[in-house]
Order: structure tokens, then sequence, then C-alpha cells
């Protein structure tokens, strides 16, 4: 393969288009969109009333196997996909989430693929981009800061400082927060007590805002988050405290999707969150909502291994979406799951990569043929197929092929992909290298799999006991032995129970680089119990939280973080190093 520039370099030299110009072609009036600038655009919800009789197009995401701390290209998938639909002709929309801070400055890197398979202005969409995330903050952050005063200023709920479940929020990595103290210094400062911080983007409010169908749906999931109990062990809502109109205020920009485009200029909505490892992972239901009336195919992408954002999409938020006037036939037409012969070679046990590992230490034998490695590692990629293709509907498998990937690896795991039940075609794609030029066969593939048969299917139904839907999941998806509960655990569960909480899905909290609770199990683990440590609610979400092992909710920064080289050229006032 021709040696490809820096992501930057390509997001920097490629010719946008007008915002406007991407609207118009979409059929987006000009008074449903309000620009951010030349290349961005916030798009109106009005927009659902104009086309509320017009068919909806096919809904495809893409997830992966699971993940390596490298990862192996899935944003990259799902901008590919979606230029290789434009590029045989087809209406398409991709759909994505939005960018987190955390990421972009830490271990991972920003959100918007890479190499010639882009989302753009990628400088602007990694950093402010529309302010969504900072909406997110201040809109959450406010319900904390209603709470303390209202505990401050005579406690007239009756709230118990010892059963708060807020957090605070900052969309950065900085583990110090994970558990602290507030109200220090004196009466005039507050109540003291023990807390902590989660990043932004895994918030309740984030899901809110992600998973609201429109004005009114977030104003009722704002007012019906619980912040925490009284001595009697009653909720307190954003509600209680006259605090959720003010939330809604602040968010009711945000709830707009954003309009951006690929580096080949065929549109995307960027809106909604990522980390499908601690939050739903999965972008905005009013971004999807807007495209599948707009486009014939709308890609969207779920966040890490098909265990954590494609289940979530699943369960979560088509389970909440389909109870929609209208919605009622949401579904997914077709699975894509992306691999990697690299993945592969480690998930069969062929080399060690921890997160901030250098790449260097595994870089021969993560390049090299290890046709034993990558066979084992093979029943990775099994486990996720029969859990994809257990919700009744067909699936693609994409090879992201790298330069050093051999053809016999590449046959290998073509053919051991298309061999799976309910597989109906497995293809090798170049997105990064060759943009929608390296992905039109799976384009193809894509288009024929929406055809086939389908029996879209949920994991668990609405009325289950909350400890079965877990021990589903576990046993299912993640394919352990069981369940085992904390004391503390069991006694939420319990009171989720007394409350009427228990017709609430479920967002599972886990590492996304195993199958397991247990980052260090690679392939498919075995004999092995998840722990379920604590159950957080998340009523206006519409689900509960359990969280599993050692899971945390506010990442911290490597020793060698990705914002090291990032700057602006003083002469160009370019943004430079970012990627």
């Amino acid at each position: 393969m021709a040696t490809v520039p820096s992501d930057i370099e390509i997001a920097q030299s490629t010719k946008l288009k007008q915002i406007k110009e991407i609207a118009s072609d979409l059929g987006i009036q000009e008074m449903e969109m309000d620009p951010y600038g030349h290349y961005m655009g916030k798009v109106s919800l009005d927009i659902l009333e104009r086309l509320k009789d017009k068919p909806k197009g096919k809904f495809i995401t893409v997830t992966a196997i699971t993940p390596t701390p490298l990862g192996e290209g899935k944003t990259v998938t799902n901008i590919g996909l979606g230029q290789g639909l434009h590029k045989i002709g087809k209406k398409v929309i991709n759909t994505l989430r939005q960018p987190s801070k955390g990421p972009t400055f830490g271990i991972k890197g920003g959100a918007c693929g890479g190499g010639y398979s882009q989302v753009l202005p990628m400088e602007n969409i990694n950093l402010h981009f529309t302010g969504d995330v900072h909406a997110v903050e201040s809109a959450h952050n406010l319900f904390n800061a209603a709470l303390d005063a209202h505990i401050l200023h005579g406690n007239k709920l009756n709230i118990d400082p010892l059963q708060i479940n807020l957090r605070r929020v900052v969309d950065l990595n900085d583990r110090v927060l994970r558990d602290i103290v507030v109200g220090l210094g004196g009466r005039a400062n507050g109540y003291p007590r023990q807390t902590g911080y989660d990043i932004t983007v895994a918030s309740e409010t984030a899901a809110v805002l992600a998973l609201a169908t429109g004005l009114p749906d977030l104003r009722a999931r704002l007012g019906r988050m619980i912040c925490g109990f009284t001595y009697d062990r009653k909720p307190i809502t954003a509600e209680d405290l006259r605090v959720a109109g003010a939330m809604t205020a602040l968010l009711e920009q945000a709830l707009k999707p954003n309009l951006v485009q690929s580096t080949e200029n065929h549109p995307i909505f960027d809106h909604g969150f990522p980390f499908a490892n601690v939050a739903h992972g999965n972008n905005s239901v009013v971004a999807n909502m807007v495209a599948l009336k707009l486009g014939d195919y709308v890609v969207t992408e779920s966040g890490f291994g098909a265990d954590c954002g494609a289940e979530k999409l699943i369960n979560v938020v088509l389970r909440q979406w389909k109870k929609v006037p209208g919605w009622e036939d949401a579904r997914l037409d077709c699975i894509v799951i992306t691999c990697s012969i690299r993945a592969l070679k480690m998930h069969g046990g062929g080399f060690v990569l921890r997160p901030g590992q250098s790449y260097a230490s595994i870089k021969e034998k993560a390049e090299s043929e290890d046709m034993a490695a990558m066979e084992r590692g093979c029943e990775n990629l099994r486990v996720h197929i029969e859990n994809m293709t257990s919700h009744g509907v067909p699936v693609v498998v994409t090879i992201n092929q790298f330069a050093f990937d051999t053809q016999r690896e590449i046959d290998f795991v073509k053919q051991f992909a298309e061999n799976q039940k309910g597989v109906y075609r497995a293809v090798p794609i170049q997105a990064w290298a060759k943009g929608g030029a390296g992905c039109t066969e799976a384009a193809q593939a894509v288009v024929e799999a929406c055809e086939q048969p389908n029996e879209f299917r949920l994991t668990y139904p609405d009325d289950a006991p909350i400890k079965e839907k877990i021990e589903t999941i576990a046993t299912r998806i993640y394919r352990a032995d069981g369940v085992e509960y904390s004391a503390e655990a069991n006694r939420k569960i319990k009171m989720y129970e007394d409350l009427g909480f228990d017709k609430l899905s479920l967002n599972m909290a886990k590492t996304h680089l195993s199958l397991s609770h247990d980052p260090n199990l690679k392939g498919v683990p075995k004999n092995f119990k998840v722990p379920i440590r604590d159950v957080r609610i998340s009523a206006g979400a519409g689900f509960l939280y359990p969280l599993l092992g050692e899971m945390r909710t506010m990442p911290g920064l490597p020793s060698t973080p990705a914002f090291f080289p990032v700057d602006v050229d003083l002469k160009t006032g370019k943004i430079v190093g970012l990627f």
C-alpha cells in the first residue's frame, strides 16, 4: 500500500463543501438549519414534523470484536462504509458519536476516524465542536449545585446525605477526582460529604440528551433524574429541586443534531456520546430519526465491542425508541462486525499489549503471520457473531486490512466468518488507505444483507426481574457461568424493586477489553462469574447501571498522553499534532 499522510494532513488538505450545500443536497430547508460557521450546522427537530409521512431508510450499525488498546478501526469502518455506499450511488447518511476530550487528550485519541475515512472539520469536532458537551456539563453540575444548596438551606425535602448518588462531571481524564470530599471550610461552604467526579460524556445527563426523542421528552426525562434519597428511602428528583427547567434551557440547542461531512463530502450527523463501557455508547436517537427520514441508508456506530455498544443499542436505545408513536417498527436491518488480523492474533495469545504500552515492543509479533494464534483468536469473532445473530438480524463481517496482513490470513478469516450461521458475507476493506473506494464491495454486501429475512428481537423482556436481566446478559452475551452480587448491589436491587424501577433496562458498566469483567482475559474467557459491586439508577435515561468488577466511571491519563504533541502553528494559526 502507498504511504498515507497523517490524519490531520489529510483533514486540512480536503476541500470541504459549505454546510448549507450539504444540507440542501439532503433536502434540509434553509430555515431548518442553524450554521455554526461555514462547515458545521445544527438541524431543527421541526423537520421531523415535515417529513413524518416519508418512509424510513435502512438502519445499519457498525460494531466490532473485543477491541485491543490499539483500536482496530471501527469508526474508520463506519465512515468508509458510508463513503462506499455513497460511491455506489446510494443516498446514505452516517450517524456518529461526538468525541470526548478524555480520550482525545488521553490514550485512545479522537473520534473522527482516520486516513481517508474521516469526519470533518476534524479539529473542531475533536475539541469544542458546537458546545454540546459543555452544555451537558453545565446542566449536570447545576443539578449538583442545586442539591447541595438545598441541603445547606434547611433540607426541607429531608435528603439523606449518605444516600446521594449524583456526582459532578468534567470532560477530561482526571483520576484524582474519582473520590473526593466536598463541603469543607465551614457551614457556608455546604455539608461535608464524600463524593467524586465522572467523565461528562458518561453522565446520566448525556444519556438523557442522547435518548430523548424531542424537547418534551428531554424535559420529562430531566425531571425524572434522581439525585438521591430521603431518610425514608423516597427518591429525590430534579423536578423536586425545581432545577429541571433550567437544565432543559441549557440543553435546548444541544438537542439539535450536528451536521458535518466526510473526507468525500457525504453527510454525517455527529451527535451523542461515547464510552460504551460505562455509558450506553451510541449516538443520539434524534440524529437517527432525522437521518432515517432523509436517507435511504443510515450507518451508525456502536461503541467498543458488540458486547458493549451493540448490546446497548438493541436493549436500551431501540427498546425505548420502539415505544415512540410512529417508530414502533424501529429495528436494525444489518449488523456489521469489524475485525482486524492483528486483533485476532492478540486474542489468540500471539502477543500481549496493555493500555499505554509501546507498540514498538510488540510490533514484530503483531505484524508477522501467526496462523495458529489467529485461528484461536477467531473464537472471539465467533462469539460476537453468535451474539448478534441471536437478535435475528443479518450480519456482515468486515476485515479491516492492514498493509502487513497476508492474503492467507485474510482468506482464512473470510472463510471462517462466512461459515458461521447468520453471516451474509465477510469482506476485506481498506477504508483508511482508500476511503470509499476501499469499501464498495462491503457496501454492496450490506445493501444485499438489508434485504434478507429479518426477525429483530431484544435479549430480555421489560418485565423480567432485575437479577434475571443481569444474569441473562452475563451468561448469554459474556458467556459467564453466573453472577455474584455484593451486599450493596443486593440492597440496591431490593430498593429499586420496592420503588417500582424493576421494569427499566440495563446499562452494564464493564471493561471493553474483554468479553468478561476482567480486562486481562482475552479471547473467549471460561470458568468465571461476573461480580456486581454496585447498581446505580439513571431513571431519566430509563436504565439501571450495574458496575462490574473494578470498572471506573472516571478514566485517568497515561504517562505519555495524546495531548503532548498538540499545539498551534503561530504562523498559520492551524492546529498541529492532533493525530
